[in-house]
């Protein structure tokens, strides 16, 4: 599992969502500060989320032997059903607040497309 390509790639993700909605609110220059200062953030709470909700399933599935891509469709149906409640329903709760919008919907598409990239990565060859 090559957890710290898909942590960047999530990292950045994640960021290029949050901001895109952000900016497609309203853009001001001052903000283009932020957006940089962000990335540390946005990259720990990537990271945490990631280990703990995706990683810990893949690291517990390989014990068994089980093939990472049936560890993704035995389990991504029911992650992504309970992540998706859980963000609508904090963005529901919020009045639909650009900023929570923009965190819980980066959050949702990141974890799931970080499913993804876990479950399609190709097994290391032993030398």
């Amino acid at each position: 599992m090559n957890l710290p390509s898909n942590l960047s790639k999530s990292m950045l993700l994640a960021a290029s969502i949050f901001w895109s909605v952000i900016i497609a609110d309203e853009f001001d220059p001052d903000m283009i500060p932020y957006i940089f200062l962000s990335l540390i953030p946005i990259f720990m709470v990537s990271a945490l989320v990631i280990t703990l909700t995706i990683c810990s399933v893949f690291w517990l599935r390989e014990k068994d032997n089980t093939s990472k891509i049936k560890v993704f469709y035995t389990y991504f149906p029911y992650y992504a059903i309970v992540s998706f409640g859980f963000c609508f329903y904090f963005m529901a709760s919020s009045n639909f607040d650009v900023f929570v919008v923009a965190f819980f919907s980066s959050a949702f598409i990141t974890t799931s497309q970080s499913w993804v990239w876990f479950a399609k990565e190709k097994p290391h060859e032993k030398t």
